[in-house]
């Protein structure tokens, strides 16, 4: 009968070496990865690495340093990552679903198309609008820093149209602090928040929305809005209102959303009004 084994590491060592070789062409490309795999897990330390297409699931790279790697298509799921260096590391279309990254420095990493979802980034450090073309769905610790506008924004109109208003309320905050001149956003807010009774905060958020309208010169989406408040203002416990009230004001501005930009057209066409 054979010994109990006392680690993983060496077993969880060998099968990401059998996987990588798997998968790499060549004979002294895979060699030369194969090392890059081993140095990796030995020393946490493998700067400028060649990790392309490397499985590296559940791998424990606590404060390992991976600047400059090439990770492109690498799978981090689940992987330990927190206080890794990161820092120019190309990350594109690498899953890190559900990996803890906490504290880890992602500046100047590449993270085109990098699944992020359900991962810890509590304290990363990572670049204004880092976030813009990756998938960071359900991730946590997330500094909205890291996020374009047009990202929070788009989060705001998914959650709304899921029935998640507080949550969508919540994004289009922090949409508004990226972009608090974009109308759009205060007008979205405003909506999420008629959905929650919170009818004095919509009326002014569309109130603030029509008069950002207003100097851009659009007149008639204005006054929708500000007819819009005063009707809410009018109707302060929430009786006739809800969705009632979104569809009677949605349907009188129909002609006017149309003028607006793409991002409104994707808010208000799918809804049941």
């Amino acid at each position: 009968m054979a010994p109990p084994l006392r680690s993983h590491g060496p077993l969880l060592k060998g099968a990401l070496l059998l996987a990588t070789g798997a998968q790499l062409l060549g004979g002294a490309v895979q060699a030369a990865e194969a090392d890059d795999v081993m140095r990796l897990l030995d020393r946490r330390a493998c700067s400028s690495c060649r990790l392309q297409d490397a499985d590296l699931v559940l791998a424990d790279l606590r404060d390992a340093d991976l600047s400059k790697a090439q990770l492109q298509r690498a799978n981090l799921s689940r992987a330990q990552l927190d206080g890794a260096n990161l820092q120019g590391a190309n990350l594109t279309f690498t899953s890190l679903l559900g990996a803890s990254l906490r504290g880890a420095d992602l500046r100047g990493a590449q993270l085109e198309g990098t699944d992020l979802r359900e991962a810890d980034l509590s304290g990363a450090l990572l670049d204004v609008n880092a976030l813009a073309r990756s998938h960071w769905k359900q991730a946590v610790g997330v500094n909205p820093s890291a996020r374009s506008y047009a990202d929070l924004h788009n989060a705001g109109v998914e959650a709304a149209l899921q029935g998640r208003a507080s949550e969508a309320e919540t994004y289009f905050n922090q949409a508004i602090q990226k972009q608090p001149d974009a109308p759009l956003s205060w007008l979205a807010r405003g909506i999420s928040r008629a959905e929650q009774d919170k009818r004095d905060l919509a009326a002014a958020d569309f109130t603030y929305a029509a008069s950002l309208y207003e100097q851009q010169g659009n007149k008639p989406v204005a006054q929708q809005l500000r007819k819009g408040a005063e009707d809410l203002k009018k109707n302060p416990d929430g009786k006739d209102a809800g969705n009632g009230w979104g569809g009677q004001f949605l349907q009188g501005a129909a002609a006017i959303f149309q003028q607006l930009a793409p991002l409104a057209i994707k808010y208000f066409a799918p809804l049941a009004f």
